[in-house]
């Protein structure tokens, strides 16, 4: 037995909320999944030409493309338990006007674009606050297996909710599949209605964010976190050419069989595929790098793409659309893990909504690019561009690797907390507040100290400098002084908590360079 091994992945249903939560998750993801399959569904019964039925995809992605940083603001700030009460009972209700409208006859396709996107919008504001509250239900170590269940259930209702809708279509209508998405809404409201959520006694000694402040320093800490950024442009780049798989799905469908049954059939296999992929996952990370196991799965995703151009018959777009299930989790999974892995406690929502939001924005993007040449080209052609161009995008890993492993990014509050008098420190919002570093840099290691210190001005812009610099002593040969503008003294006191351990090396290598302590100094501005 391994001492060192992971926990069980069926540890995390002991906890009853977690539990709940997953079971009522699984109706409500398969009721979305039959939302989408009946609107596009319903789009080309309506008569729309290709870009209308892209344009549903559209609809449904770009609002999180739109809403993503104020989501994440949101999401860090206010209670999470009320936000998520509140988007679900947004949600359910543009779900039952979309069935009401569809019952009675009068839906037209630009209608139902714009209920697509209502329904998308609450789902989008909700997205960071529910991925932030997976820490609140499951201990610290549970959450990796608490994840990978999450993954296992949303692949479970993308398999089921398609052939349902598809089953459902053909029997009652499309309406129907409205009808199912509003009552699915009903179990998780239920669940988080229910839950006590954690009250945190700890004190923090920063003052709480305003929500601009919050959407600032969620774009300040992604510009200087070149890990992150790495991460958004592989992210952004495959999307965009792999969203025509997606987009042009139901038009392939169509073409090979006239019924629903038969577009909820590839997006079951899709997401059977997906299941299987993520099973077999780990035993691929346990042998290769998270580089080489993302590449094959975009690989493999662009040449599902190009085989979907020349497939004429359902049972074998059947096939080709499980390899591009297990090659689409392969991808995602790991992108979504990486993403979450770089960014501290702090800021983890609003890292994840910017995600979402270059995800999202690169979707919609691409689905109305790919839409808008299958309207003029042709599907066949359309596809065969974007397959390619997929496959392409696997060569951006000789300028722009992917991490491979994660620092330690848990608090590391160390600094000394200045004394500050009366009339200084009674508005903790005024500033700008000027921080100055003398450094006394032992003359043999003034190189490796300057390099370092280089680094470390990326990390003081990141926790929340908007300027910063290092300059040389004219006078004194090895006195150095680092300053850095912070926009109040309350963003300073959030700057001292946002040091992480990862963080204590880089400090180590400055400190090894110096003769004499740090003198530190605060400058208020009058």
């Amino acid at each position: 037995m391994n001492p060192t091994a992971s926990p069980s992945l069926w540890r995390p249903l002991r906890v009853t909320v977690f539990r709940n939560l997953l079971i009522a998750d699984v109706v409500s993801d398969a009721g979305a999944f039959m939302q989408n399959v009946g609107a596009a569904w319903l789009m080309v019964a309506l008569g729309a030409g290709p870009i209308y039925v892209a344009l549903t995809q559209t609809a449904a992605s770009l609002p999180y493309f739109l809403l993503a940083l104020p989501a994440g603001s949101a999401g860090d700030i206010v209670d999470r338990r009320k936000l998520v009460l509140f988007t679900e009972s947004w949600m359910m209700g543009v779900a039952l006007l979309l069935a009401i409208l569809t019952i009675a006859g009068v839906m037209s396709p630009w209608i139902l674009l714009v209920l697509t996107f209502a329904l998308s919008a609450g789902d989008a504001f909700e997205t960071p606050a529910w991925r932030a509250i997976l820490p609140e239900l499951v201990p610290k170590e549970d959450l990796a297996a608490a994840s990978a269940l999450n993954g296992i259930e949303f692949n479970l209702a993308r398999a089921v909710g398609p052939a349902l809708a598809g089953a459902l279509i053909s029997v009652a209508g499309v309406a129907t599949a409205f009808v199912a998405n509003f009552v699915s809404f009903f179990g998780v409201i239920l669940v988080v209605a229910r839950w006590k959520r954690p009250v945190h006694s700890g004190k923090r000694s920063a003052p709480p964010e305003s929500f601009s402040g919050a959407t600032v320093a969620a774009i300040r800490y992604v510009g200087h976190s070149p890990a992150i950024l790495t991460v958004l442009l592989r992210t952004g780049v495959a999307m965009f050419f792999s969203s025509a798989l997606f987009a042009l799905l139901p038009t392939v469908s169509r073409s090979v069989n006239q019924h629903a049954t038969g577009y909820g059939l590839l997006l079951g296999c899709f997401g059977g595929g997906a299941i299987i992929g993520a099973l077999g996952m780990q035993s691929a990370r346990d042998q290769w790098t998270t580089e080489s196991i993302v590449s094959t799965g975009v690989v493999m995703f662009g040449l599902v793409i190009l085989a979907m151009s020349g497939l004429h018959r359902l049972s074998t777009l059947a096939v080709v659309m499980l390899v591009g299930g297990a090659a689409w989790v392969i991808f995602i999974s790991l992108i979504n893990a990486l993403v979450q892995n770089l960014a501290p406690d702090w800021v983890r929502a609003r890292v994840l909504a910017i995600f979402i939001l270059v995800y999202q924005g690169s979707y919609a993007l691409g689905t109305a690019v790919w839409g808008a040449v299958a309207q003029r080209s042709g599907v066949r052609t359309a596809l065969v561009y974007a397959g390619l161009g997929t496959i392409a995008t696997a060569a951006i890993a000789l300028v722009a690797k992917l991490p491979d492993s994660t620092a330690d990014l848990s608090p590391w509050n160390h600094w000394r907390m200045p004394v500050v008098i009366g009339e200084v420190g009674a508005d903790i919002e005024k500033g700008p507040l000027l921080v100055t570093v003398e450094y006394a840099v032992i003359p043999k290691r003034t190189a490796e100290f300057v390099e370092a210190m280089h680094e470390y001005g990326r990390v003081r812009r990141r926790d929340g400098a908007y300027r910063w610099a290092i300059f040389r002593d004219t006078e004194v040969a090895d006195r150095y002084l680092e300053i850095f503008l912070v926009n109040s003294w309350a963003e300073h006191l959030r700057q001292h908590e946002r040091q992480t351990q990862a963080d204590r090396e880089l400090e180590g290598r400055i400190r090894s360079c110096l003769s004499l302590e740090p003198t530190v100094r605060h400058l208020m501005d009058t």
